[in-house]
């Protein structure tokens, strides 16, 4: 199978599920795309064992395909500029304190007990691994998934505190929790072991460097889109500050995700603040969302499809599924401490931390990260685990976060 016929399969794929959610399902798109991408997979898997050549084929495209690289090395900038760009800075500044110790002290605390936690499940099922590649579990399923979280956000009526709140910390934490998980990799690889300072050192460059480059370029590319009233130009400017600006910071190693979550945040603002016409804002906002609608809708169906290389293992999905429980609680427990220690309970209305425990989704960047993992970090034990934790929360937290926020409005403060 071609590399154009696998993409010509896949897009057609989202377009009928899109179609299908719209006209029948109405569910939230991401989630229902993830769950039919999922049956498609295990229609492959059962129709191999009566032509298995034909599941050799569908696994050999996608392992062409290589997932990691489609997200981690181009989509997820388009999609956390295009989520980014439609975020208040207002909006952020009133709860800025709470997103920075969620987006950080957050993910270090959750990267910690999720891998302990790992550890020792892992060893009650009788599966010993080292502590190492336990964390490096904890750091890639820590993070909430803003492209997941952003998606199920559309179908909610929340309170705007808490809106903003989620989805900030969603755009940073994911970018950090990347940087988290890089600097645990280096680690791990074998050769000269880094030094305490040495990591602490890797993790500002990536973080901090990600965004000084977010900046830079946010205000390059605002100088161009100022000087021209050009709708195709400027929207193709932003395409390239996406792109080129992706590029550079992979050859500068500094933190992508990061940068791109500012630089989408300023194009953002700035636009709405009268540094373009109407038209130009009025169709950047509409190429950029229709471009964010396409690119999940493949990414999802795509997620789903990666059953067929995964597999099923009932032992380890089974695992999967009580560490997605064990996040799960991890996260509201970080998110109390977290809450408790920096005093920051005054600025949130009740029950928000149930809110951001429950809608914390984990999604596609879990997934990339973990199919990326060297054969030295146990793939074979972590890879099904995070299509488990992955499905999990689509299914149990993404469907449910409507009745809970019901449940909730309805009680007494």
């Amino acid at each position: 199978m071609s590399l154009f016929t696998f993409s010509a399969s896949l897009l057609t794929l989202a377009a009928l599920f899109s179609y299908l959610n719209a006209r029948f399902m109405r569910r939230p798109a991401g989630i229902m795309f993830l769950l039919l991408g999922v049956a498609v997979a295990l229609g492959v898997l059962a129709w191999g064992h009566i032509v298995p050549s034909f599941t050799v084929a569908v696994r050999g495209a996608l392992l062409r395909f290589d997932f990691t690289e489609f997200l981690m090395g181009s989509v997820l900038s388009f999609l956390l500029f295009a989520g980014s760009l439609h975020v208040r800075v207002n909006a952020l500044k009133a709860v800025w304190r709470s997103i920075a110790a969620y987006s950080t002290l957050g993910v270090l605390l959750a990267t910690g007990l999720v891998g302990l936690g790992t550890y020792a499940l892992l060893n009650l099922a009788g599966v010993e691994l080292p502590l190492l590649p336990c964390l490096l579990f904890g750091a890639l399923i820590a993070p909430t998934d803003p492209i997941a979280v952003l998606g199920i956000l559309k179908t909610t009526d929340l309170d705007k505190n808490i809106e903003t709140n989620l989805a900030g910390e969603s755009l940073f934490n994911d970018g950090f929790g990347v940087v988290v998980f890089v600097t645990l990799l280096e680690l791990a690889t074998p050769g000269d072991t880094p030094s305490a300072g040495s990591a602490a050192l890797l993790l500002l460059r990536e973080a901090g460097g990600g965004l000084l480059a977010g900046g830079v370029l946010a205000y390059v590319g605002y100088r161009l889109i100022k000087t021209v009233d050009h709708f195709q130009t400027e929207v193709m400017l932003t395409l390239a500050l996406v792109m080129g600006g992706y590029a550079l910071c992979h050859a500068l190693g500094v933190s992508g995700p990061l940068a791109m979550v500012v630089a989408g945040l300023a194009i953002g603002n700035v636009s709405r603040s009268g540094a373009v016409s109407d038209t130009t804002r009025d169709y950047l906002e509409k190429f950029w969302e229709a471009l964010d609608e396409v690119l999940n809708a493949v990414l999802f169906v795509l997620m789903g499809l990666e059953l067929v290389v995964i597999g099923v293992s009932p032992f380890y999905l089974g695992l999967g599924v009580a560490a997605a429980v064990l996040a799960l609680l991890v996260r509201y427990v970080v998110l109390t401490l977290t809450t408790g220690l920096l005093g920051l309970s005054r600025q949130l209305p009740p029950r928000t931390l149930a809110i951001l425990s429950w809608g914390g989704l984990r999604g596609g960047i879990s997934l990339a990260l973990a199919l990326g993992l060297p054969t030295g970090m146990h793939p074979e034990v972590f890879v099904p685990m995070t299509f488990a934790v992955v499905l999990f929360s689509a299914v149990v937290q993404g469907l449910t976060l409507k009745r809970l926020l019901g449940w909730l409005t309805s009680r007494p403060a």
